[in-house]
């Protein structure tokens, strides 16, 4: 089996990651000292430890790129039209991904708590926030985001927008959205991916 080269993922062991979240058994039991990043996603997949796989990629992958994915899934989890705090989260939190400075950063949160922190697209808005560089709402006063919260917003998105259309399509839509964040990981949009 040829390893995917994932040139997102810096870390040359798949401990470096999975240590800074909480492993299902299973997933803790694939987890071997030597085992690279691409290797073990390709076991959680193999497993359907889907869950694992996620937050794997969600805290491996570096904060535009995790908050890029979020805003995928969020976006491809409403029908023919988002609701319209909805689509301003999103479009906030892709605002800050092509451009991420401050001034993003707190757009987004804005747009995020417009949609009470219940939807996909509000999480990827507070995965945007949360890569900033400052969460207090005061200028002068610097209150720097703990390290894992991007991942955790990421994380938080695309299990939602996996449940959206109900638990018959859960399973299918986190494979799919595990193909994009693969896809962004080895250097892509995550776009051509398809559901």
């Amino acid at each position: 089996m040829t390893e995917i080269n994932l040139i997102k993922i810096k870390q040359e062991k798949a401990s470096e990651i999975s240590g800074l979240f909480e492993l299902s058994e299973l997933g803790q039991s694939l987890l071997t000292q030597d085992v690279t990043p691409a290797e073990f996603i390709e076991k959680l997949i193999q497993e359907e430890c889907f869950t694992d796989c996620i937050n794997f990629i969600a805290y491996g992958l570096p904060k535009r790129e995790a908050t890029w994915w979020a805003c995928l899934c969020a976006r491809s989890c409403q029908s023919t039209q988002m609701n319209p705090k909805d689509a301003k989260a999103v479009e906030s939190a892709e605002a800050w991904v092509y451009k991420p400075i401050q001034e993003n950063a707190k757009a987004a949160f804005i747009a995020a708590e417009a949609t009470d922190f219940k939807t996909a697209a509000g999480w990827a808005a507070t995965a945007a926030f949360w890569s900033g560089d400052n969460l207090s709402p005061l200028d002068d006063n610097i209150v720097l985001p703990a390290p894992d919260l991007t991942a955790k917003a990421v994380a938080g998105a695309i299990m939602l927008a996996a449940s959206q259309d109900g638990a018959a399509q859960v399973k299918n839509r986190k494979q799919t959205f595990i193909q994009q964040g693969i896809d962004i990981a080895k250097g892509g949009d995550g776009r051509k991916v398809v559901q």
